[in-house]
């Protein structure tokens, strides 16, 4: 089950990536991580670019509402989800994860 986490400037989420994929996407959850797919290869921010785009679209955001906090070169990362209430990305998120 996916967590968002309270933060002083909105909600974090936990995302684990797969750069390099064949389509873009949410593939669901794992170990309390949404698992996120992206073409782009992780080179110059490409993918973690791509990730913020397909979790923008995906939970019906603007992408200047997903920023990336930690994890620039890690699969695991932690992105700032910002002008939604935690209560409000809970469900979204699980209505992400009973569509994958």
């Amino acid at each position: 089950m996916i967590v968002p986490q309270v933060h002083s400037d909105g909600v974090t989420i936990s995302v684990r990536a797969q750069p390099g994929a064949r389509k873009n996407g949410i593939l669901g959850e794992r170990a309390g991580s949404l698992r996120v797919a992206v073409t782009a290869a992780p080179e110059k921010g490409k993918a973690n670019e791509a990730i913020a785009e397909v979790l923008a679209r995906s939970l019906s955001l603007r992408s200047s509402q997903v920023v990336l906090l930690s994890g620039e070169t890690s699969r695991d990362k932690r992105f700032l989800i910002t002008g939604i209430k935690t209560e409000e990305l809970s469900t979204r998120l699980s209505n992400l994860a009973k569509k994958t």
